[in-house]
């Protein structure tokens, strides 16, 4: 019997074959579904790493009946398990209005049966220089931003979704959590380079600044030639605290988020009735 409070961060190495993604996120969630998760939380891009072909698989994914889209249903279906999923490409915006070149990076949430009740679209976009053998990253020549924050209330507590470079725009957690969140996600695939220097401070930052749990699983391990994601899938309490992690390759991680113990950092610490400017 799944815990009420349990949680998973899964940790995945994608690659460009949506098959075999598919059948590892599979087994992820069977496993996490096992330790007891109620809610399991996929990696950024977990169904599919290949830019190139993204405009391509998102033509696919415009309705709930997409491939990824219906994987995800059947398997929150099948383990009685809410999922997030992490981030897949749809070609469509929210309102239905289809895209011709570009696809949205979207996180939808699935209940228990098999239903989406949330959609969030990555705002954030990471063009950036990076010192490793891909060396420079253009996700705005592939996606359109999103616009909208997404809260949804789930079983362990009211959820805030976001994606990978999300995480470096604190005044968006901030909005988050005035939306009265009780724990955000934060499904990525950072570069090793950037994430060797940042992952871990601004993940235990977003959760203490915020007093929120943050749950946050990553692409690990080798993806491509020419990719290293860093792994370091993490579950870190509103003290900072990490409280599950998962160095490299894939795996699951699970934790429990006790609303009594959130309840007691903000009442010891009310910082956020404290605020000035």
């Amino acid at each position: 019997m799944a815990n009420a409070q349990t949680v998973a961060a899964i940790q995945m190495v994608s690659t460009t074959d949506i098959d075999d993604n598919l059948n590892q996120a599979g087994l992820l969630l069977a496993r996490a579904a096992e330790q007891g998760a109620r809610v399991a939380v996929l990696p950024e891009n977990f169904a599919v790493l290949d830019t190139a072909n993204m405009p391509l698989h998102g033509s696919r994914e415009v309705s709930a009946d997409g491939p990824i889209r219906s994987f995800l249903a059947e398997q929150a279906r099948k383990h009685g398990l809410w999922i997030v999923g992490g981030s897949l490409p749809i070609g469509a915006r929210p309102d239905g209005t289809t895209l011709e070149d570009r696809v949205r990076a979207s996180c939808v949430v699935i209940d228990d049966q098999g239903r989406e009740v949330a959609r969030y679209d990555k705002i954030h976009l990471f063009d950036a220089m990076v010192e490793d053998s891909q060396g420079q990253y253009r996700e705005s020549d592939t996606f359109e931003p999103g616009e909208d924050l997404v809260t949804v209330d789930t079983p362990v507590g009211r959820l805030g979704l976001s994606i990978c470079y999300d995480l470096r725009f604190p005044e968006m957690f901030r909005q988050l959590r005035e939306k009265e969140v009780d724990w955000i996600t934060l499904p990525s695939a950072f570069t090793w380079h950037t994430g060797d220097a940042h992952w871990h401070p601004l993940v235990r930052a977003r959760a203490i600044e915020n007093q929120v749990w943050v749950v946050a699983p990553g692409q690990g391990g080798q993806n491509s030639e020419r990719r290293r994601t860093y792994g370091h899938s993490m579950i870190v309490d509103p003290w900072g605290r990490i409280l599950k992690e998962l160095v490299e390759g894939a795996g699951v991680v699970v934790a429990d988020l006790d609303p009594d113990y959130l309840q007691q950092i903000r009442t010891r610490m009310p910082v956020w009735e404290h605020r000035r400017l």
